[in-house]
Formats: structure tokens, sequence, C-alpha cells
């Protein structure tokens, strides 16, 4: 039998637990807990699973994890490794609910992340309501000034609360892109509260949202299409190739939380792919300047969508590469505007073996009443699903 039981607040011992520890032939907890005894092992995570998996049904175990089971701990992780009947959870009180109660916050109004001990940040869940809780270790700071590089100060508040349930707990509001690392010991407990500043536009952008070169954007109706035909999902990695004003990419983050990686070789449209980052609060971005195909090989990630808007002859040569590093199950969905590009394309892609599907669209808007028609230029799609090899 296995009892998962939060020590709360506080110091990393057991005062906040009200159990008789001699019921127990073993207890488990970090080797940061300062408690010492013959039956207590201080055990890292790996091998603290490792031990309750292969003798919870010849000992009574009692694992101690920091806070609440029940908050982002692992002792929800062993406990879903377990029968029902063999585990035990007692919670005690989360940082988060610890932390929301000292400044008066609802529950209601606050997401949640951890990028405690990991480098990817859900993007459905930040800043997506009024607040954001963070869990964080000591590369946190670092990651959350990478991921808001694109953000003006006044566009959070940030509050730290370090060593919650301690006698010198600090909670205080701190300047994220400013901050004092001599201020704060980091690789003691602290979490973050960030308030978001600004509201969420949710509708289909305007292109005039857009700062933009004259010709430089991807046409409001052509994004929806584009985007639809990409089959987003939550948390992907979307290279943006031959970016333009960005307006792709950054649509494709404020729709569908993917994380945009945009690549642009024109100094001016990168300075309007910086400001429409800017103006429309993009998150967790990277903007590569210069030629992209050099670009590509020190990108570690591989992308699970890609998206050519543009980029001319060089990026297209590119293709059976931008092919190899998609993720298996990806897509690659490539725009041409002319027949000259488009032919560039599909010979490329019949050289390398690549299948792909290939959409002609034609769209036409009317001004009036539909009394003047007025043409667009013809869109051609190339499509690739990259599906695992057998």
């Amino acid at each position: 039998m296995v009892t998962i039981a939060g020590n709360g607040m506080g110091a990393y011992d057991f005062t906040n637990l009200e159990l008789n520890f001699c019921n127990y032939d073993k207890i488990i907890c970090d080797p940061n807990f300062i408690e010492n005894g013959r039956t207590i092992l201080k055990l890292k995570f790996k091998d603290a699973k490792e031990y309750i998996l292969q003798n919870y049904k010849k000992e009574n175990i009692l694992y101690v994890v920091t806070g609440s089971p029940l908050f982002f701990s692992a002792g929800t992780l062993i406990a879903n490794k377990l029968p029902k009947e063999e585990v035990k959870i007692v919670n005690n009180i989360s940082s988060k609910t610890y932390l929301l109660e000292k400044i008066f916050i609802s529950e209601n109004d606050v997401s949640v992340i951890s990028i405690h001990g990991r480098k990817n940040i859900d993007l459905c869940e930040f800043m997506n309501k009024k607040y954001t809780f963070v869990l964080c270790d000591k590369y946190s700071i670092n990651r959350l000034q990478e991921a808001m590089q694109f953000f003006e100060e006044e566009f959070i508040t940030t509050t730290i609360a370090y060593k919650l349930g301690f006698e010198d707990e600090i909670i205080e509001e701190v300047n994220l892109f400013n901050f004092d690392e001599n201020r704060f010991d980091l690789k003691e407990p602290f979490v973050l509260l960030i308030k978001r500043n600004y509201e969420h536009k949710k509708n289909l952008c305007d292109d005039l949202e857009f700062e933009t070169e004259r010709g430089m954007i991807t046409k409001k109706y052509k994004r929806h299409l584009s985007l639809q035909n990409l089959d987003l999902e939550e948390n992907n990695i979307l290279w943006d190739i031959g970016a333009g004003s960005g307006s792709c990419g950054i649509e494709a983050y404020k729709r569908y939380k993917v994380k945009t990686i945009f690549f642009e070789k024109n100094e001016t449209r990168v300075e309007f792919i910086k400001e429409n980052l800017k103006n429309h609060h993009v998150c967790d971005c990277k903007l590569y300047i210069g030629q992209a195909e050099e670009i590509y090989p020190t990108l570690e990630q591989n992308p699970q969508r890609i998206f050519v808007g543009g980029g001319g002859k060089m990026v297209i040569d590119t293709l059976p590469y931008l092919y190899e590093r998609l993720d298996v199950n990806g897509i690659m969905l490539i725009n041409a505007i002319t027949l000259k590009h488009l032919s560039q394309m599909i010979e490329v892609l019949n050289k390398a073996k690549i299948e792909y599907d290939t959409h002609s669209i034609s769209l036409t808007t009317y001004k009036g009443v539909l009394d003047l028609v007025e043409p667009e230029r013809q869109l051609f799609q190339i499509k690739i699903y990259k599906k695992e090899e057998k």
C-alpha cells in the first residue's frame, strides 16, 4: 500500500503532516528534505518511482512530496501507475492556493503552467487568463524573458512568491525584464504570478492590423485558407518561411496557440515583423534574419508544421531538406502565386520523390452590392503529409 502525502508550504520537513509515521515500513522523500531516520529513503523521482512500483505490494510506503500531491506533483505521476486500491492521497495546500489566498485573487482568473525542469511552455494556458501562475526553477526567469522578448514592460505585471511558508518568505512585484538576480537565490523555491495588462482579440485579424511593406502580406482570406489547410494543433512548432509581415505565423499563434519560428531575410520586412509581434502580443516565438536555408541546420527542434509563403528559388531548392526536417505525421504547405514558381516546386518535389497534393484556388471579391467584380490573383497550394515509413 502506498500513501502519497504533501508537506504543504514551508521547510522541507514533515512538521505539517498529521500522520503516525510508525505505521509505515518505508518513508520516501526528495533529497532536499532535512528529515533523517532508519526507515527514511531520500530518493530522486526516478529512483522513488522504481522503488515504489517494485515494493508497493510488500511494504506499507509513505511517499512525501512538496506542496500538494495533486498540483504538478511527482506523486500524481506515480499514483497513476498503481492500482487504485493500492494508493491513498493525503492532500495539502499548494503554492498556487497559498499565494492566491494571500493576495486575494480568485482561482477562476488564473491559468497555470509549469516550466520547472522543462523548456516547453504550454501556450494554451500561458497568458490565456488575466493571471498566469508559473511554477519555476532557477532557469525559468531567463526562459520567460525569452518567451516575451517582443513584449513591452507595461504589457505585464509580475509578482514573485519566494520561499512560501518559510519565515523569510517574500511576496512582491518585480520587473521580469530587468530582474535583479542578486536579490533572490533562484535555487530556493519560488513561483511567479504574471498579470496580463492587455486584452486578447479572438476574431480573425484584418489586414490593416499588420504593419507591412506593400504587397508583402498574405491577405486575410488566404491566411484563413492556409491556416485551415495546415491542420494546426496546440503547441505545434510552425516554421513560417519567407514570413513577409509575419501575418500568417502571428495569426497561427493567436488562433491555434502554436510556437512560430519566423524566417525573413529582408531587413525592412524584419522591422515590420518585430512591430507586429509586439502589437499582437505574440509569446514564445523566434525571428531569424538572413538566408533561411543557412539557418535551418542550426535549429535543434524539428517542426510539426511548415508554411512556405515566400523565399524564391533558393527556398524552393531546399524543399527536400525541409521535408526531411519535418516531424513524422507533419504537414508542409507551400503557397505559389505564379505558374513559374509552381512548376519549379513540382519539379523539385518530383525529383525528390516526395508525394504531394496540388490545389488551385480562385478567389473573387465584389465591391458594392455585387456591382463590380474584383478578381484576385490565382493561388496555388501544395500540401505535403509526411507519413511514417513502413
